[in-house]
């Protein structure tokens, strides 16, 4: 059985962890939720404003080792998704991923954390469509697309998108 690990700090998009999270399970995945937070407890969010669901984390980023994981999904949130792409445990893990080749999927406003890994240049993503320019300037090429796959890495734009991201992701470790 394949582990997915998702990845998040705190005032994450609730669908974009809730959602692809249950869907992945479905399709047969274990799924781990690591935490850059310094409680387990984590707060979801709804559109980035209305406070939804808490959610317990398995293990703290600090914690989590790389080759345990099949692969990993980073849900948007514009706090969490700021955050993350400022933190050093967060980094470590994600470029642990991508140096590896295991599978990296990022939805929404995740991909800033694909910049300040350094990860997005030269890559083609998607991302919500604010951000943009910020990957065309980190040298990305930005399309505007439900699901982006360019080598390891999966993108997509948002919730809307959710169906569609899961599936790409399945295909990936099928």
């Amino acid at each position: 059985m394949k582990t997915i690990a998702f990845l998040l700090y705190n005032h994450f998009e609730q669908a974009e962890y809730e959602d692809v999270n249950n869907q992945l399970k479905d399709k047969g995945y274990k799924t781990i939720l690591i935490t850059t937070n310094k409680d387990k407890e984590v707060q979801a969010m709804q559109q980035d404003v209305n406070k939804g669901d808490t959610f317990t984390a398995d293990i703290f980023a600090k914690d989590a080792k790389v080759s345990d994981y099949d692969a990993l999904v980073l849900p948007g949130g514009t706090v969490n998704a700021d955050t993350l792409r400022g933190n050093e445990e967060a980094h470590g893990i994600i470029n642990g991923i991508n140096d590896s080749g295991k599978l990296l999927a990022a939805i929404c406003h995740a991909p800033w954390a694909l910049i300040n890994t350094g990860i997005a240049k030269g890559k083609t993503l998607t991302a919500y469509h604010s951000l943009q320019t910020d990957l065309e300037n980190a040298g990305a090429e930005f399309v505007d697309k439900t699901v982006q796959v360019d080598g390891n890495l999966i993108t997509s734009r948002n919730p809307d998108d959710i169906k569609n991201f899961v599936e790409a992701i399945d295909k990936a470790l099928s």
